[in-house]
């Protein structure tokens, strides 16, 4: 038999690259399943391949019996199969998870070559051997194992270009190189079963070979390491936001095209790097290393979504960073690093938020208008009531000062000047505590308007403030406010008495409004107790509000005012009382019959 042919070299050449490619399998850092199933596939073909090198060589140059190699060959023959069939569970599934079932599958190719390797007591596989397959003879048990072991390569096969199609596509590179190494294994053994041409001990082996290295660079698409489809990675690629897959240990395994047009580098300055080696390399973009390490830890042992909110000075992007654990079956397999860019999203943000301090600006303004106007009215009264009793008290004391030496003027007459200068003088004090009530109520209102104060109050002290500062708008709008206290008037309550005032004012407001300057109205304020909350009940007989105010009342700024309002009135007192007291405001409404508020305060 010629040893040094073409079949033969071609079978060196196939053992050579099976071990560089097993050797780089073996050296990397991290191995995945996949990668470790695989080179149980290298190494069951090496022993075949390695196997019938020796057995030509050693039988022809040595005269050494072929068939005790053959009990070494069938080491790899038996077991391929089977390490086949888990390379595609793995190969779906990411990673096998109950090892105890899958050894099952090793029951037929052990029970062979126990039958193999007692063969000479029973000829069940062999009844004759012979390097020449035209003299062989098999025995009873051989195509048991046959059956076996091309139905475990066929199920293989299926599963790994089914998958492949399903996520590729059928003409992607990846499912071509299956179905190419598939089709070479599998035509030149079963045609050579069948008798169909005449081979060699050479065609399994250099089959067997070359399907693995096809169906390796299908599997690992040229990079080894790269499991992702060819059509998915396309699709993101194309998605929006970044993303960056890391290992246990912290090895960038995956990202998407996007990740990189985002913080710049190449491909090979990413992949299989050490994320936080990486991270300390670019010190330019300012990340806590010590913020991520915790937030990775805590991801890899929870399934809820680890949040961080990061600002990249360097590229002038916001980021809402989201760390979720990837596992399938319970099986951990790495860390999914998602990078939102929401840059555009906080400038709206703080559009919307510039807008609204505008708004809520101009709130104020109107509202220091309408106090103004309030302490004009107020204040004006009683100015000319004191000037009027100035000029009393002058003309008594001029009747007074010409009263003196006048021999006419009793002791009686002194006394009753004397009183008269005292009316005035009481009424003087009387318009000057009005005042300073006015002044105190207005200073209140007009501090509420730029700070928050928490004080207790008494439930009179309230009233006697809406009555002041609501005189004005009631008198020229000519309708009548009437305050029922059902509650005993020395209730305390704590909070920012100006800033409800200023909402038990709006709600007023509101109501003289609804009337839509109809004259002779009235309100009704009442205050009583319910339960363990004091409720301000504003009560007006006017128009009612729409059905699609309604809906939107305390959940955005609305207003039925078009152009003279800023809806924020009833949004920013709904928040006030939210805020200050943790009260809340509901109302009860019909359309054309009046609208009512009501206002509830917690009692401590």
């Amino acid at each position: 038999m010629e040893i040094f042919n073409v079949q033969f070299y071609l079978l060196i050449i196939s053992i050579v690259l099976m071990i560089m490619c097993s050797i780089y399998l073996i050296r990397q850092k991290e191995r995945k399943q996949l990668q470790s199933i695989f080179i149980a596939n290298l190494a069951c073909t090496l022993i075949i391949s390695i196997g019938v090198l020796l057995q030509i060589v050693c039988s022809t140059v040595f005269d050494v019996p072929p068939f005790l190699f053959e009990n070494f060959i069938y080491i790899g023959t038996c077991l391929f199969p089977v390490f086949f069939l888990l390379t595609s569970l793995v190969f779906v599934n990411t990673k096998l998870t109950k090892p105890g079932r899958n050894m099952l599958l090793f029951i037929v190719p052990i029970v062979s070559l126990v039958i193999l390797w007692t063969n000479n007591y029973h000829h069940l596989f062999y009844q004759t051997y012979s390097l020449d397959l035209k003299e062989v003879t098999f025995g009873l048990y051989f195509p048991i194992h046959t059956v076996y072991s091309y139905l475990c390569i066929l199920v293989a096969i299926f599963i790994l270009i089914i998958y492949s199609i399903k996520n590729s596509g059928f003409f992607s590179k990846q499912s071509l190189l299956i179905c190419i190494g598939a089709a070479i294994s599998l035509s030149m053994n079963i045609l050579s079963t069948l008798g169909v041409f005449n081979t060699s001990v050479y065609t399994t082996p250099i089959s067997f070979s070359v399907a693995v290295l096809f169906i390796a660079l299908a599997i690992f698409k040229f990079d080894f390491l790269k499991v992702t489809p060819i059509a998915l990675q396309k699709i993101v690629d194309r998605i929006s936001d970044s993303y960056v897959v890391i290992s246990e240990k912290n090895i960038i395994t995956d990202f998407n095209q996007t990740f990189l047009s985002t913080f710049g580098g190449k491909p090979t300055d990413v992949r299989n790097k050490d994320l936080f080696a990486l991270i300390e390399k670019h010190s330019e973009l300012n990340i806590d290393l010590k913020v991520l390490k915790e937030a990775l830890e805590k991801a890899k042992k929870v399934k809820e979504t680890v949040i961080i909110e990061k600002h990249f000075s360097k590229i002038n992007k916001y980021f809402h960073i989201e760390i979720n654990r990837i596992e399938t079956k319970g099986n951990f397999l790495g860390v999914l690093i998602l990078f939102k860019d929401v840059t555009q999203h906080n400038i709206d943000m703080q559009t919307i938020k510039n807008n609204q301090e505008v708004l809520v600006e101009q709130e104020r303004l109107a509202s220091l208008g309408q106090m103004i106007g309030g302490i004009a009215h107020n204040l004006k009264t009683p100015i000319m009531s004191i000037a009027g009793a100035a000029e009393g008290l002058t003309d008594l004391i001029k009747e007074y000062d010409s009263s003196i030496g006048d021999k006419d003027v009793t002791e009686q007459d002194h006394h009753d000047i004397a009183k008269d200068m005292l009316t005035w003088v009481d009424k003087v004090k009387d318009y000057t505590a009005y005042m300073s009530d006015v002044i105190t109520a207005v200073k209140g209102q007009a501090v509420t308007l730029s700070e928050e104060q928490s004080v207790d109050f008494t439930i009179e002290e309230l009233v006697k403030r809406i009555n002041i500062l609501m005189k004005h708008e009631l008198k020229n709008a000519l309708v009548t406010l009437n305050s029922n206290i059902g509650i005993y008037e020395k209730t305390e309550l704590k909070g920012n008495i100006n800033s409800l005032v200023q909402v038990v004012n709006n709600m007023i407001s509101n109501a003289i409004q609804s009337y839509n300057g109809k004259p002779d109205q009235k309100i009704d304020m009442n205050i009583y107790k319910e339960k363990s909350n004091v409720i301000i009940e504003i009560e007006d007989y006017g128009s009612g509000l729409p059905k699609k105010v309604q809906d939107k009342l305390f959940k955005e700024m609305i207003t039925t005012k078009g152009k003279n309002g800023t809806g924020l009135g009833l949004f920013m007192s709904y928040s006030n009382i939210r805020a200050h007291f943790n009260g809340n405001i509901t109302f009860k409404t019909e359309q054309g019959k009046g609208t009512t508020f009501y206002i509830s305060l917690p009692l401590e």
